[in-house]
């Protein structure tokens, strides 16, 4: 993989933003259903990630279900001018938790309205239509039907700009011959490399692709070579594993969730991280060795 220089900012829905910006997922509570064990708590890393100039927070109602969205606009509106909020659709909550597919027109027209409710805005930055797939890992399948249905809410004014989420690059094709789409929202991180072809193809488009468990997710990454790098550059297996995603491409959006103020100030000092040649190798060659098994 050629060296590349992170760069400080991507385009996305017509706004050049940071590239480290903040998933909410983990303010919600455990499970990322109910609310959060520390209210105040939640309300002050939000702030904290604003204050520190994270202008990119991505979120959904169905975190909780509506407690993300609701401790976001608690602790944030009035909105900044320059913060891009990205939200998601295609799912549900039972009553006990679990995630359900809700991909009918007028279930998405029903989520776009929940945010909106719910965020306090009149118009949503980004949706993301969120296919659900197997498991974290996409499945093949018509998206047309999903994608129209978003785009005539976009047409009403109440959608500013589309993205896709766990789909693969047949569907980001179909849904792209029906609106433009500014981001993909997938699994992928220095382990999880199954998509190294779909990030290429967007950065070749101009498209950002913002990884979804860019740490690991509800199975944080372990991995003695990223321990050891991390050692190497005097910081945190965290912060290596965040600075080689900026690294991969300059069309990777990072959005690090946390319900801690000291790992959101952990997490933006990744941006700054510099990693030499032979670490990048060492990084690249962890992806490599869980395809081969």
């Amino acid at each position: 993989m050629p060296k590349f220089i992170p760069t400080d900012t991507f385009p996305l829905a017509g706004r050049a933003v940071r590239r480290l910006g903040y998933g909410a997922m983990q303010l919600a509570g455990p499970g990322v259903f109910g609310p959060p064990k520390d209210r105040g708590a939640a309300i002050d890393v939000l702030r904290e990630a604003v204050a520190a100039g994270v202008d990119h927070i991505d979120t959904s109602d169905f975190y909780g279900p509506h407690v993300t969205n609701l401790l976001i606009r608690e602790a944030l509106h009035p909105y900044p001018d320059n913060l891009t909020i990205v939200t998601k659709v295609g799912a549900r909550r039972d009553d006990a938790g679990k995630w359900l597919p809700a991909l009918e027109p007028q279930e998405l027209r029903q989520q776009v309205h929940d945010n909106l409710r719910n965020l306090r805005l009149d118009m949503l930055d980004v949706v993301n239509v969120r296919i659900m797939g197997d498991g974290h890992a996409p499945s093949e399948g018509s998206i047309e039907r999903q994608v129209t249905a978003v785009a005539e809410l976009q047409r009403e004014g109440l959608v500013r700009h589309i993205g896709l989420s766990n789909v693969t690059s047949t569907q980001v094709a179909q849904a792209r011959g029906i609106a433009e789409i500014v981001c993909v929202q997938n699994l992928y991180n220095v382990v999880h490399r199954e998509d190294d072809a779909l990030v290429d193809e967007l950065a070749g488009k101009g498209i950002a692709f913002v990884p979804f468990f860019p740490l690991g997710g509800f199975t944080p990454i372990q991995s003695s070579v990223l321990s050891q790098v991390a050692e190497s550059v005097d910081a945190t297996p965290r912060q290596v594993a965040l600075a080689w995603l900026l690294y991969r491409s300059p069309n990777i959006l990072l959005i690090p969730g946390t319900s801690s103020v000291a790992h959101v100030r952990e997490n933006i000092a990744a941006a700054k991280l510099e990693l030499p040649d032979a670490a990048l190798a060492e990084l690249d060659a962890i992806g490599m060795a869980q395809a081969n098994g």
